[in-house]
């Protein structure tokens, strides 16, 4: 095991005192920044991978804990989707300098989008596997919404673990006020789009529309026919990787 993956992550902290954990690998190029999923964080087999492989290539990468989630201090249910994106921003200005190349899974890659929109002159390419953005307007049926409404949250079964997935109704409008795929997403950077069509969470449709409605003409999607939504096969990381590696290639 690589002795930085054993030590303990570094932390910083917020204007209000909460500690964001966070992984920060020094290398060449622009710097890789892994955002995790909802209910994940930095230590998942993709981001662990790409860690590995930023070493032995000498790349940089900043991997993070959103509060609440992972190693970060808080509690999951104050975050929303506006606080984790602020979260992110706050690690990468403070810790990195010069271009970087967004990595995002799943919600990770709306929030990829988000920070795209608000440092344009920093991102020089973003990555989506399985990016879903607005999924808190396609993802919630009426039911769920109401329930929401009168209770506050809703806790739901998944697969991805034995604790429920929570989703609170602050959470939900804060995805609500967020959303992009109604209109051009004023991205002009590399874009590249990862995504299984064996997917139960983010239909891979999501992946085309997306890819219609950035402004970028650099704009690739690939669609793996037996992927799933996590895209953590063997397979799936050593595409990924490869798809990383050909976009810095161009940088």
């Amino acid at each position: 095991m690589d002795p930085c993956q054993a030590a303990p992550p570094a932390f910083f902290a917020r204007p209000d005192g909460v500690r964001l954990a966070y992984r920060h690998r020094a290398g060449t190029g622009p710097t890789i920044v892994f955002l995790p999923g909802y209910m994940s964080d930095m230590e998942g087999g993709k981001a662990v991978a790409l860690d590995a492989w930023a070493a032995k290539t000498g790349r940089a990468i900043l991997r993070l804990d959103y509060a609440g989630n992972g190693a970060s201090e808080g509690s999951f249910s104050d975050g929303t989707l506006a606080s984790w994106r602020d979260d992110a921003l706050l690690l990468i200005d403070s810790l990195t300098h010069g271009p970087l190349l967004l990595v995002g899974s799943s919600m990770g890659g709306w929030i990829a989008l988000l920070i795209a929109l608000v440092r344009p002159e920093r991102v020089a390419g973003l990555v989506g596997i399985a990016a879903a953005p607005d999924f808190t307007e396609w993802g919630f049926s009426d039911a769920d919404k109401a329930l929401l409404s009168t209770e506050g949250q809703i806790i739901e079964p998944t697969p991805y673990g034995d604790e429920g997935l929570v989703t609170t109704l602050a959470f939900w409008q804060s995805g609500q006020a967020l959303r992009l795929l109604g209109a051009e997403i004023a991205i002009d950077c590399p874009v590249r789009l990862l995504q299984g069509q064996e997917d139960r969470d983010v239909p891979w449709q999501t992946a085309v529309r997306l890819a219609q409605r950035l402004r970028s003409y650099d704009v690739q999607t690939l669609l793996i026919k037996d992927g799933d939504h996590r895209l953590s096969r063997d397979g799936d990381i050593a595409l990924l990787i490869r798809t990383l590696s050909s976009l810095l290639d161009t940088f």
